[in-house]
């Protein structure tokens, strides 16, 4: 017969022995239990915690302490003030019995009791005594659980505000981009043909300022939003951090400490290291801010494996860990729940955007990484960024050369649907002294191509309305123009050139707003590598089609 009843652990305190003999055989019905035996009243509530006992019998009659006195002790301990207390007396007298369950007692046995009885009484006590137990389990477990899904739900919030948040940024900073290569792009043409003098130029070169300034705004922005596209490689990250050491002990001034820690062995990861770069930079000036300019800066980077080393908010898997750790000020709760929002800054006011942390949660995120945000009041804070490892090689990255305005004879194709920014870029390229058609959209383009004129370059939107898309576009360009480059421009291409976020290595993309000189260059650098591919093509080598 199997018995599934919970198992009984009672524990006898008697100063005679020969109690837990009687005990014992009257407790022989009684299955599933265990007995201990205790001599000592003194070990009482010691013992009922190591035994994790579910129902004491105490003798009343005990030289150093009474019954009366241990089951007070035992009512006394939180660990045991719930378990069934009998106490068990060769007196039968009613004021002795009030007085035991005065002190606490649940029950009480004339010695010595019938074993049918005890074992009933043991039975009833222990059982409920498990129940208790059980019923205090199932409480604290419900309230961990509804303590977990608060916090599911609060982190389901915070990313759909966040997410909210970011659609919004995105499409405020594609209109703003356009909005700024208007201004900019008439400003640089002025520039360009205009004969200013030189209060004009000044001023000229004033609001240009401006637009620079926005631009790198929107750019923030679109970061945050995660739809900046990213021209991501495989970097050594330790490289970085080390071309970047000057640069941050400039930026943290001379009462400042910085201390790098770069682990020998380094994993690789795949991040535009251009924009890894400006949130490390925009991490350190919100450290230097937070520590008034005195302190120690850490920049710590190393390898983190899946395991429980990870914190909960990060998947498991093989990451590079970059931690930015300052001793400043830090910040109180409510503060570090809103860090990652945008414009939202402690800073007075002229002192920060409030978009350096929510560019790095954009980027980062956007990279397939996660941020970790830890922070004290007093003890300081500490930014740490996960990037998934790589086990490619690092790419060699090619230095960036700045290269005056130049422009040329070959014939260019402007596609665009902003009337005001299509007649700025045309009028730049034509000061420059390129042929240019153009085009208010990609089927009006393919228009153009068909019609057999000659062109060397196409200059396209992303973004427009109408039947035929940008990369509908590039392609008839491929099939029809071999050697025609193709280099698109967007303030916002979210989902049309980038695959999670990421540019394919064969798209050219130019943000914007851009610069006639940045203009200037990426045109030379395309229009070169197809004389390039047609020298190669006519020597009966492969041509290059415009596939980096």
């Amino acid at each position: 017969m199997i018995d599934d009843r919970p198992e009984c652990s009672v524990l006898l305190i008697d100063d005679e022995p020969f109690a837990q003999d009687i005990i014992a055989h009257g407790l022989q019905g009684c299955v599933g239990h265990t007995l201990c035996y205790e001599s000592s009243p003194a070990r009482a509530v010691e013992v009922a915690r190591e035994v994790k006992a579910t129902v004491v019998l105490v003798d009343l009659r005990m030289p150093d302490l009474d019954g009366f006195e241990v089951t007070a002790r035992l009512r006394a301990h939180p660990d045991t003030e719930d378990v069934p207390v009998i106490v068990l007396s060769s007196e039968d007298d009613p004021d002795i019995k009030a007085r035991a369950f005065a002190a606490g007692a649940n029950d009480y046995l004339v010695k010595w009791p019938d074993p049918r009885e005890l074992v009933a009484r043991v039975r009833y006590h222990s059982g409920a005594c498990i129940a208790r137990r059980q019923r205090d389990a199932a409480f604290a477990s419900l309230r961990v659980s509804q303590e977990q899904l608060a916090a599911s739900q609060s982190a389901l919030h915070q990313a759909q505000k966040m997410e909210a948040i970011g659609q919004l940024t995105g499409g405020v900073a594609h209109d703003f981009n356009n909005v700024l290569q208007i201004i900019g792009g008439n400003l640089q043409l002025l520039k360009l043909v205009g004969n200013l003098n030189d209060s004009a130029r000044s001023r000229v070169d004033m609001a240009l300022s401006g637009v620079e300034r926005g631009a790198k705004l929107a750019a923030h922005l679109l970061a945050f939003a995660r739809r900046q596209p990213l021209q991501s490689v495989v970097v050594d990250p330790g490289h970085l951090l080390r071309e970047m050491d000057d640069m941050m002990r400039r930026v943290l001034g001379p009462s400042a400490r910085v201390v790098t820690e770069i682990e020998p062995g380094l994993g690789s990861t795949m991040v535009d290291p251009n924009q890894l770069n400006n949130v490390l930079l925009n991490l350190a000036i919100n450290a230097r801010d937070a520590m008034a300019g005195s302190g120690t800066l850490t920049i710590r980077a190393c390898n983190v494996n899946a395991g429980p080393e990870l914190p909960p908010e990060v998947p498991q898997g093989n990451f590079v860990m970059i931690e930015v750790r300052d001793t400043g000020k830090g910040m109180p709760q409510e503060v570090l729940q809103r860090a990652f929002e945008p414009f939202f800054t402690t800073k007075p006011t002229g002192q920060g955007t409030g978009l350096g942390l929510s560019m790095a949660y954009g980027f980062v995120k956007q990279s397939g990484g996660e941020i970790v945000l830890r922070s004290e009041v007093g003890q300081g804070t500490s930014v740490r960024i996960y990037l998934p490892r790589s086990d490619a090689a690092p790419a060699a990255l090619e230095p960036v050369h700045s290269a005056p305005l130049a422009g040329g004879l070959e014939t260019i194709l402007v596609v665009e649907d902003e009337p005001d920014v299509r007649s700025s870029t045309c009028g730049i390229l034509s000061a420059l002294g390129y042929d240019v058609l153009e085009a208010e959209d990609a089927q009006a383009a393919v228009k153009i191509i068909e019609s057999g004129r000659h062109i060397d370059l196409v200059f396209s939107d992303v973004i427009m309305p109408g039947p035929v898309s940008s990369l509908q576009l590039g392609e008839i360009v491929r099939r029809r123009l071999p050697y025609a480059q193709v280099l698109y421009t967007s303030g916002y291409a979210e989902g049309v050139l980038t695959h999670e976020g990421k540019l394919d290595a064969s798209v050219h993309l130019l943000q914007k707003p851009y610069h006639p000189d940045a203009l200037s260059a990426r045109i030379r650098h395309l229009l070169r590598r197809a004389k390039r591919g047609q020298h190669a093509g006519a020597s009966g080598r492969p041509a290059h089609l415009g596939l980096t």
